[in-house]
Formats: C-alpha cells, structure tokens, sequence
C-alpha cells in the first residue's frame, strides 16, 4: 500500500493519506524560527504494521532537510527511528548536557 504524505500547516502537522484520501496517521510539530520539534507520532489501529510511520518520518525528516531546519525529535517512535536513519544526525538537534 502506497501513502502520500502532505503538510496540513493549520494544523500543524504531516499527514499520511492511503489511496483513498484516508488518513492513515500524521505527525505534529512545533516551528520556532530555523528548528521544527517533531513532537507525535500517531497512526490508526487500521494501518499498523504497514509502514505508515516509517513513510512519514522520512517524508518529515526530508521536508526539514530541505527548509535547512534542524530537528528535535521529541516523539518516541520518531527518535527510534533516527537510531536507524544516521544518515540524518547532521539535522539532529542532540543534548550534550551529562547528569552527574
């Protein structure tokens, strides 16, 4: 199955449509200036196990490459997914702070 991910600005955040206009889950963010914080990822019971989440954590990494954002990944699943995906750690705000 094939979705389409398209931003939906209003409200605020990236949705995975399947061929038929279903959503079929979406990711919110929050833009403050150069930096996005992708804060949730959430896809419908009916799409799991279908790769939703992947697509759209690609398509919103991409998107981010491509406005020279750089990315905090507040969502669990999304910062999961950077463990697998180095190729994005150059746009990936980290802490560097250390509790001692």
């Amino acid at each position: 199955m094939q979705f389409t991910v398209t931003e939906a600005p209003t409200r605020e955040r990236f949705e995975a449509r399947d061929e038929a206009g279903a959503v079929a889950g979406f990711v919110t963010y929050q833009v403050t200036g150069s930096i996005i914080a992708y804060t949730h990822t959430k896809t419908d019971p009916a799409y799991e196990g279908r790769g939703v989440g992947s697509t759209l954590a690609r398509a919103v990494m991409d998107d981010a490459r491509a406005k020279r954002r750089m990315v905090v990944p507040i969502c669990p699943f999304l910062a999961e997914w950077l463990v697998k995906h180095p190729e994005y750690e150059g746009i990936v705000v980290r802490s560097t702070r250390k509790v001692k």
